[in-house]
């Protein structure tokens, strides 16, 4: 048998396997305690679904640098309540007014705005407590720079500040192309390209091996933005599990309504193919991440 590669590998069945480990250990991880409502709002939303590829990437490029997913999982699941946190305050009337996410009714419609607000609080700061207290055998240097990456990745330098220029651009579709990307390099691509780099310092990863991986992440970013946006002009409501065509609706600045649809592919193909190139020096170990970054430009919704 041949060696892997992104065309040979089980793409589908890895994810599979994946989203099912990531997901057991997010039910084991938050269990229902009194106040019950805090915990049960916190568990509707990150339990509701969705790709887990943000924990997936994090636990394959531990992998790719060859550290085991034992040691990465905590963090893998920290990310996830990240990622949660910011969809739960994302979707509040007060940023872009949702009513559905992953095909059911936003947290906020179903709890209330008060407690959606606290729920994504409480997945923030149990993420950073998850990874404190559950990473084993990892030494307390890597967890730190972990900490301060992940934390760097979702505050004012990153994913908040990216939702700042985000709601300050609404109704301006004629931003310059630069703060469409301060947006998205902050906002989506941002906590992605922590996952990925979080992983590969678990493992003890070098510099370089650390500068190669970010770069992987931070093109695979961008590019899962540009699709997203090319998927509200393309797709449905049915398909995306959210609101289609909400971006239009708000007048907002995205890649297709200032490069084209064709455009926006090409430039989606090329930050793909270059995010592949560089995981040239990982060899097999890193055929997960590039069959990863070509489901990312290739995927329906």
């Amino acid at each position: 048998m041949g060696k892997p590669t992104t065309e040979t590998f089980d793409l589908k069945t890895y994810l599979a396997e994946g989203k099912a480990k990531v997901e057991a250990a997010l039910d084991r991880a938050l269990p229902v305690v009194y106040p019950e409502r805090i915990y049960e709002a916190m568990r509707y939303s990150l339990l509701a679904g969705g790709k887990r590829l943000r924990p997936i990437l994090c636990l394959s490029s531990c992998q790719a640098v060859g550290g085991s997913e034992a040691i990465a999982l905590p963090t893998a699941c920290a990310v996830e309540m990240i990622h949660t946190m910011s969809l739960i305050h994302d979707d509040l009337p007060a940023m872009d007014d949702d009513d559905y996410r992953r095909g059911k009714l936003t947290n906020h419609k179903v709890y209330g705005d008060d407690v959606a607000i606290l729920a994504g609080d409480g997945l923030l700061a149990y993420a950073f407590e998850f990874i404190a207290v559950e990473t084993k055998d990892v030494p307390a240097d890597r967890l730190i720079r972990v900490v301060a990456r992940l934390g760097r990745a979702v505050g004012a330098a990153g994913l908040v500040g990216g939702q700042v220029v985000d709601l300050e651009s609404e109704g301006k579709p004629d931003i310059p192309l630069e703060t469409l990307h301060f947006i998205h390099n902050h906002k989506t691509a941002a906590l992605l390209e922590a996952s990925v780099v979080c992983g590969a310092i678990l493992a003890g990863a070098d510099e370089d091996a650390i500068a190669r991986l970010s770069r992987y992440a931070g093109n695979i970013g961008l590019a899962f933005q540009i699709i997203d946006d090319i998927l509200d002009i393309t797709s449905s409501s049915e398909v995306l599990g959210k609101t289609a065509g909400k971006d239009l609706k708000a007048q907002k600045a995205t890649y297709p309504s200032l490069w084209g649809l064709e455009e926006s592919k090409r430039q989606a193909r090329q930050l793909t193919d270059e995010a592949v190139a560089q995981l040239a020096p990982f060899g097999d170990r890193a055929v997960p991440l590039a069959a990863i970054a070509e489901f990312i430009v290739s995927r329906d919704r």
